[in-house]
């Protein structure tokens, strides 16, 4: 090996993210007593998709007691349904609290990993550098890499002094004062930052392809005296939580197996668009024509407001095209504006990462799940040894918290290092390729009884084949049970065998200068 290989930094785990998934790995990693870890952020502080999106109005629709770790509760929520600013300022106490700051890297974006199969390990490339794992722990989560549809003539209306963003790169420094602003998209961020920004813009147009459903949030501040009893007696925190989770569950079965159970909930919806919206011609606008929870029912209770508003125009339509600073939508209605806002979602089922992730035979992960993503149990990826995702495929929820969910992961992944640590030096684990497809087989068949399959609507929980690849069509009891240990017998596993007698580990004269000669081999792991 080169001077430069010997002097790379060797890790036993490397953890790709700092949000929720990145440092509850990391938390679990200290637990189960391994201290050689890094966590590599790209960016220069902890927070994940609640450090990104900052935008007006940005909060969670998820109770707070139940959108934190279980092994971090947080007795001073200020509210039920926490904001942005609180929920990022908890991620970086979780930090604080449990001594992870000497693990986190910021400013280390991760450029590409590739398996090493004589050494079993990942040589990992970063902005700042390189490094070796023998595992890796992904957690770069789905909603991390904003998506802008290609839009003819947008780059006209930036020549033009237009201006354009995401909202989940939010420009602070652009004053939408008394502005004609185009919101593009009507999901979860679109529905709380039109109602925060329309008193304030002179005109707001929102371009609607699919109208959402959307629900009361039935938020308030929490009480001094509440806060004061979740501090004094953590037990009744922990009842709390419990109490949101198992409502939550039992809601699951609408969702999973008789969406018909939702019609109560539709109508519930409609009565609440009609207290505040009192035109005939608007309400039309944004009824949807889908049984509610095909797509992610939204909660806001001055979105339907906020619309009927006098300065503001909904268009039935995506946008079509740009000419200028004029907006045509895909009706052929025109508008003129001087900012566009893009609610238009995340790169979820094509993750820019799996790009960056080469495995055992030299393909990338996004090679891999070119016809859809696949994982074991929304973990491990066949040809890709010592490797785990967090949040991984078919492990989103339409109706609950993510966090339990992670805690779930990290148990698997807690239980994969155990398994790894016993069978000793040299190894590495890769799941059978029978393995990962019969699970996807069985998570496939259970979607098909589900809104999300059956409900009427495209949404972005859907590849570009149709599959759900995302969501978990189960509850988060079940899925907890699927994880709670790893079962070698779903697993090969790789050994690397040694050097013949008389050849160094650097290999024989003629070999390529710093190709290792030692090979990997698979045995049943079980």
């Amino acid at each position: 090996m080169s001077e430069q290989q010997h002097a790379r930094e060797h890790v036993r785990v490397a953890v790709i993210g700092s949000g929720f998934g990145g440092l509850g790995a990391a938390v679990r990693l200290r637990r189960e007593g391994i201290t050689d870890f890094v966590v590599l952020e790209r960016s220069d502080s902890v927070g994940g998709t609640w450090r990104d999106n900052s935008y007006p109005g940005c909060a969670c629709d998820v109770p707070s007691h139940l959108y934190s770790f279980s092994f971090a509760p947080n007795p001073d929520w200020p509210r039920t349904f926490s904001g942005q600013p609180h929920i990022r300022a908890y991620l970086e106490h979780v930090a604080d609290t449990f001594r992870l700051r000497p693990h986190l890297r910021f400013g280390h974006e991760v450029l590409m990993m590739r398996w090493d199969a004589g050494e079993l390990r990942w040589d990992i490339e970063t902005s700042r550098g390189s490094l070796t794992a023998d595992v890796v722990v992904s957690a770069t989560g789905p909603l991390s890499d904003p998506k802008i549809p290609d839009v003819p003539g947008l780059d006209g209306f930036r020549e033009q002094g237009g201006t354009v963003f995401h909202s989940a790169r939010w420009d602070h420094d652009y004053d939408l004062t008394g502005k004609r602003v185009a919101m593009i998209g009507t999901g979860a961020s679109a529905i709380q930052i039109v109602p925060s920004i329309q008193p304030q813009v002179g005109r707001l147009t929102l371009f609607q392809r699919t109208p959402p459903w959307v629900m009361p949030r039935v938020d308030r501040a929490i009480t001094g005296a509440e806060r004061w009893l979740h501090r004094q007696l953590p037990f009744t925190g922990a009842a709390r939580r419990g109490l949101l989770w198992g409502i939550r569950e039992l809601q699951v079965s609408a969702f999973t197996k008789r969406p018909g159970e939702l019609g109560l909930v539709e109508s519930l919806a409609k009565a609440n668009m009609r207290r505040a919206v009192k035109d005939p011609a608007l309400r039309a606008k944004l009824t949807p024509s889908y049984r509610i929870g095909c797509k992610r029912i939204l909660l806001s209770n001055d979105y339907y407001p906020a619309l009927a508003r006098p300065n503001v125009d909904v268009v039935a339509s995506g946008l079509s095209e740009v000419r200028g600073r004029t907006l045509v939508a895909a009706d052929g209605s025109e508008t003129e504006a001087d900012a566009i806002i893009f609610g238009t979602g995340f790169h979820v089922t094509d993750m820019p990462i799996a790009d960056r992730v080469v495995g055992a035979d030299g393909v990338t992960l996004a090679q891999a799940w070119k016809d859809g993503m696949e994982s074991l149990r929304g973990a491990t990826a066949a040809g890709f040894p010592n490797w785990m995702t967090l949040i991984g495929p078919n492990t989103g929820l339409g109706n609950s918290s993510m966090i339990l969910m992670i805690e779930s992961q990290l148990n698997y992944m807690a239980d994969f290092l155990r398994q790894l640590s016993l069978l000793g030096p040299d190894t590495a684990l890769t799941p059978r390729p029978s393995a990962v497809a019969d699970w996807n087989r069985r998570v496939q068949a259970r979607m098909e009884r589900t809104v999300w399959k059956s409900g009427g609507c495209d949404s972005w929980y859907l590849d570009a084949n149709g599959r759900n690849t995302t969501l978990w069509p189960g509850t988060t009891s079940e899925f907890r049970r699927a994880t709670r240990t790893v079962d070698l017998g779903e697993y090969e596993l790789v050994r690397a065998e040694k050097p013949p007698a008389g050849q160094s580990a650097e290999g024989p004269a003629d070999a390529p200068k710093g190709k290792p000669a030692r090979t990997a081999k698979k045995e049943t792991a079980a």
